[in-house]
Order: structure tokens, then sequence, then C-alpha cells
């Protein structure tokens, strides 16, 4: 595994917006972008997603386009499932798989403690590591 790859190339602007429409939908809320952060949002998004990048990048990116609220509801949720379907195709045990998923998810939401941040970077660094030897 690559510790520096395109981790969100497949995850089109389309696919977001049809994956807040899936939760909204699950939950009777109004699936709408907003006027704020929609268009800045899907530019940012469009600009790096295709982008090379650490894992934890990816992940600051999600946060990031998180933070703009593109979607009336659930903003954090679909950027975390984003990152969660990303770290689920990783080749991890499972145990394992479950906590970066987390670690990463709280991150993309804004509710990380710094021991999660810290533990999140150190799996970071071990897969920069294992890449470069």
């Amino acid at each position: 595994m690559k510790a520096k790859q395109a981790w969100l190339a497949d995850y089109t602007w389309e696919i977001v917006t049809a994956q807040n429409a899936v939760l909204c939908a699950a939950k009777n809320a109004l699936h709408k972008p907003t006027s704020d952060g929609h268009a800045e949002t899907k530019e940012l998004w469009l600009l790096q997603h295709t982008q090379s990048m650490r894992l934890d990048e990816a992940v600051d990116l999600c946060r990031r386009c998180h933070r703009k609220a593109p979607f009336f509801f659930y903003n954090g949720n679909t950027f975390a499932s984003i990152i969660a379907l990303l770290i689920k195709n990783l080749a991890l045990p499972a145990e394992e798989a479950y906590i970066i998923r987390s670690l990463a998810s709280h991150i993309v939401a804004g509710v990380a403690t710094d021991e999660e941040v810290r533990a999140f970077r150190e799996f970071c660094e071990r897969m920069d590591q294992s890449q470069a030897g």
C-alpha cells in the first residue's frame, strides 16, 4: 500500500452529493446545497480530491470540506463516511481497520481528542515508513 496516493480520486463530487442524499433520506432530512458553502466546497474538492496525498491529508481535506458546510444536513457524516469507505478498502486487520476508521471519522467531524489525532498521525507515519522501507 502506497502512503502517498490519490486516495480520494474515485470520489467525484457527484458521489459526495449522492452520499449526502442517501444520509438525508435515511433520516427524512432536507438534502439541498447551502448558498454559503456549497460552491466553495465543490471547487476545493474538484481541485484537490484527485491529487496524490498522504492518508492524513485526505482526512484533512474531508474535515475542511465538512467545515465549509456544503449541504444543509449531515456534512460531517457525508465526509466521514467517504473516509470510512476508503479505509475499509485498505488491507488492515479488522480490529485495526475499525480503530483507524473511528479515528479518521472523529477527525473529519471535528470531535477528535488530541490523543486520537496523535494516534492517527502515528498510524500514517508507520504507513509512510513501511513504504520507504
